[in-house]
């Protein structure tokens, strides 16, 4: 049997999550942000998820994904009710889970080419 390496068709890759940040390809994000395959956007307002507003899902919506993944630090932690709904009433997935969980998550989704945004709470 002969193996072949298969590049992925896709410009970021979550490689490790630590308690001081998130290391997306070869740089370690220490504030929170948004990822989708394809686009990074640092610098995320909320700093928890208790600080996560409804507002804050627009940056994610805009990019028009069929699952929102969020990652809610070293631990999950549902956000509100209001920011749940800002998803699931335009028909938008939501998983919540903690970071380390959400970027193997986002991994997997991104490989099998699904439309996903990441929301990472760092």
């Amino acid at each position: 049997m002969q193996l072949t390496l298969e590049n992925p068709d896709f410009r970021y890759l979550l490689r490790g999550v630590s308690a001081g940040g998130v290391l997306v390809n070869d740089q370690t994000l220490n504030r929170s942000f948004i990822l989708t395959p394809h686009e990074l956007l640092e610098n995320w307002r909320p700093t928890s998820s208790q600080d996560l507003l409804a507002d804050d899902m627009q940056a994610l919506l805009a990019l028009n994904p069929v699952l929102v993944i969020l990652g809610t630090g070293t631990r999950q932690q549902f956000p509100s009710a209001a920011v749940m709904a800002s998803c699931l009433t335009r028909g938008i997935g939501i998983e919540v889970m903690d970071n380390a969980a959400a970027a193997r998550t986002f991994n997997v989704l991104a490989t099998e080419g699904r439309k996903v945004v990441a929301g990472f709470i760092v």
